[in-house]
């Protein structure tokens, strides 16, 4: 028994980079990403020149080894790595979970206009997008930067391109959050444009701007306030409701109707930031009790794991969700 916790305790593994580029995209820029790695391993982790060497418990040690070898695969696919792939793939190495780390980097959504892959960043959002290719409407719930519409505009915008769906519509309920449309500027496409231009700039990075703007004149893509899909029935469609948390529960209810033969339906909201009047029930909160359990609907809940944002936005949202907790 002691010999083989020796063993664990001295087992080695050797990554070997391709050249000095790799080993700058992997390490980061004046060894960032390898202080993080040292950090966080419970190994022991050496470079030198193009070779990273590892040592330590065999179980630490395989996970790091994984986590390096993926992050070389991601770079020969011609991704730009960042903090965040080096730090969401050393918490899950810890885990035990680095195997999971392939599938999880390798599954590309869309290569956009720019030939940038457009991938899950975390077990969430892999679980959200799966949930979203097997069902009719599905619900994405979790704080800011998670991910939520924009990982839904790219599956519209794959499913466009695969011909599954002839147009896609985005629309989100234009809630006055400390502001009365009526004292705005503008006409009433006007006076709606802000609520909607997180939609816009997902869009315009799918696709770019020339291509979007093609599609919208032809009607491919329509991006309109929730109140416009009253009475509708939309077929062979993708369909996105952002910002749900500021629907009533009618006006929810309004909006599921709406699905129609050959469409597929993302509802996303967070409803730690709900701006309706005080006394009015949120519809995506209510949806969420009412749908459990109900074929062809996923409900994927999002958490602070899968913020993508600057780091700090993770550590805001946690103190700003401990906070609220404590209140009565």
């Amino acid at each position: 028994m002691v010999a083989r916790e020796e063993s664990r305790l001295t087992a080695e593994k050797e990554i070997i980079l391709a050249d000095r580029e790799e080993a700058l995209a992997i390490l980061g820029e004046g060894d960032e990403f390898l202080r993080v790695i040292e950090a966080g391993a419970n190994c022991q982790v050496r470079s030198r020149g193009l070779n990273i060497s590892l040592s330590g418990d065999e179980t630490a040690t395989e996970g790091i080894a994984t986590l390096l070898t993926e992050l070389q695969f991601l770079h020969r696919q011609g991704a730009r790595l960042t903090r965040h792939e080096v730090r969401y793939g050393l918490k899950l190495a810890g885990q035990g979970k680095a195997a999971e780390l392939h599938d999880l980097f390798g599954d590309t959504v869309l290569v956009n206009f720019r030939g940038k892959h457009i991938r899950p960043k975390t077990l969430g959002q892999k679980l959200y997008l799966e949930t979203i290719r097997r069902s009719d409407i599905t619900f994405g719930i979790g704080p800011a930067g998670t991910g939520k519409t924009y990982l839904a505009v790219v599956l519209a915008v794959a499913a466009l391109r695969t011909k599954a769906v002839s147009r896609l519509i985005l629309t989100r309920p234009a809630v006055e959050a400390g502001e009365r449309l009526g004292f705005l500027p503008g006409d009433m496409q006007e006076k709606v444009d802000p609520y909607l231009r997180p939609l816009y700039d997902a869009l315009q990075d799918t696709l770019g701007l020339d291509m979007y703007q093609k599609f919208l004149g032809k009607g491919i893509i329509e991006i309109a306030p929730l109140a416009y899909m009253r009475g509708r029935t939309l077929e062979n469609a993708f369909i996105i409701l952002d910002e749900a948390q500021n629907t009533t529960h009618r006006q929810m209810k309004m909006f599921l109707t709406r699905l129609g033969f050959g469409s597929r339906m993302v509802i996303t909201g967070d409803v730690g930031q709900i701006d309706l009047p005080k006394g009015v029930s949120s519809g995506l909160v209510t949806a969420e009790k009412i749908l459990q359990g109900v074929k062809g609907v996923g409900i994927v809940r999002l958490d602070t794991d899968d913020v993508i944002r600057h780091d700090v936005v993770s550590r805001i949202v946690a103190a700003y969700d401990s906070y609220e907790a404590m209140q009565p």
